[in-house]
């Protein structure tokens, strides 16, 4: 059984590194062990360099408390322009796999906000009345109503990030 670390204790990222494992590996083949680590990023990344080194800085320090494991998993989102996204890192003791997840456009109130230095999830706590929007289905849930969220748009970058970890090719 494969001890993977999430870099989170986020419920929303959790489950799609669940759901992501299940597809590449099979239910049960996995234990999630969720860790509460920094990301030596802003509270809220600006741009593809800072979010891209938030995923692998919560991988480098997942790795530190959980040196045993087999997989690390970080899920950093962020800002570019006008959008959010988000990057998945993933590692095992000698492969790294990474993606970036689809982008969601931000209307202009919430992007005022952001440029005020708020975060993404307090702009949208306020607009929904839900302070526990970001650990459930964030913008793209609220904006989408319903049709994505960020653990289904996560769960796709991550099995793409995971290519690497079952494709022989990745490994000459």
């Amino acid at each position: 059984m494969y001890h993977v670390v999430a870099a989170t204790t986020n419920p929303a990222k959790i489950k799609a590194i669940q759901l992501a494992f299940d597809d590449v590996f099979g239910a049960g083949q996995y234990r999630i062990e969720p860790v509460d680590v920094a990301s030596g990023v802003s509270l809220q990344p600006i741009g593809n360099h800072e979010t891209r080194t938030g995923a692998r800085q919560r991988v480098m320090e997942a790795r530190q408390v959980r040196p045993e494991a087999d997989f690390w998993v970080g899920v950093e989102a962020g800002i570019e322009e006008n959008m959010t996204f988000a990057w998945m890192t993933i590692e095992n003791p000698s492969i790294r796999g990474e993606s970036r997840s689809a982008s969601l456009m931000l209307p202009e109130v919430i992007l005022q906000g952001i440029r005020g230095g708020r975060e993404l999830g307090s702009e949208m706590a306020t607009i929904t009345g839900n302070a526990e929007v970001k650990r459930q289905g964030g913008a793209i849930g609220v904006f989408t109503d319903g049709r994505l969220s960020r653990t289904s748009v996560y769960h796709q970058a991550l099995l793409l990030a995971l290519v690497p970890f079952h494709n022989a090719i990745y490994q000459q």
